[in-house]
């Protein structure tokens, strides 16, 4: 079974919307380790919400923190300490679909990023959004990821910037799935719409 962990050049890239349609393409469960902050509308209600299909299971999270915050400070204002080894993966026998909570490199803790709880037989999907700025942060997340030994895979959100777009995948080497365009609502509709056209391709990852 799949285990694909989607992770963002930054914030408010697109993560969940390109985590919804992965898990409707792909009918799988989804798990967001940790969230902070936006606990009555969470990234897990946010799912539940997109997704049409009655296979995809939504698990818990593994540190649910209270301020919309990076995790190690929500944490320490929650008076909680995060733990990798307490972020257990949940069972199920479906594909798994897993969400980080801001990039890559946002800490958890005094030593550990996001990056550390991504597994090693994982795959990778960056998503990445046009800003300024974005070919720094989207050349250097892939980067760690690569020298991590990860296989990674890009998905561009938002309207296209071919400049943009063709000097990341040059320089990175990284296959595109493609792209989701500035939808003006997102609903089931729309994430099943995107779910039909990248199924092929991420059943094949």
């Amino acid at each position: 079974m799949k285990r694909i962990f989607v992770t963002g050049i930054s914030t408010a890239v697109g993560k969940t919307i390109a985590a919804a349609i992965i898990t409707e393409a792909l009918e799988a469960d989804y798990w967001k380790p940790i969230q902070a902050g936006d606990l009555m509308a969470s990234d897990s209600h946010k799912i539940k919400s997109l997704v049409s299909n009655s296979r995809t299971k939504v698990h818990q999270n593994s540190y649910t923190l209270n301020s919309p915050m990076s995790p190690h400070a929500a944490a320490e204002i929650d008076g909680v300490a995060i733990e990798v080894e307490n972020i257990i993966e949940p069972k199920t026998k479906n594909h798994l679909v897993v969400e980080g909570a801001g990039g890559l490199l946002v800490p958890i803790n005094d030593k550990a990023t996001i990056l550390d709880i991504i597994k090693p037989n994982y795959k990778v999907i960056v998503v990445s959004r046009h800003y300024l700025g974005s070919i720094n942060h989207s050349l250097l997340t892939i980067e760690y990821l690569q020298k991590s030994g990860f296989d990674v895979k890009l998905l561009f959100n938002g309207d296209a910037h071919p400049s943009t777009e063709s000097i990341i995948l040059k320089k990175t080497g990284v296959p595109s799935l493609g792209r989701i365009q500035n939808e003006p609502t997102i609903n089931k509709e729309v994430i099943m719409r995107y779910a039909d056209k990248f199924r092929s391709s991420l059943i094949s990852i």
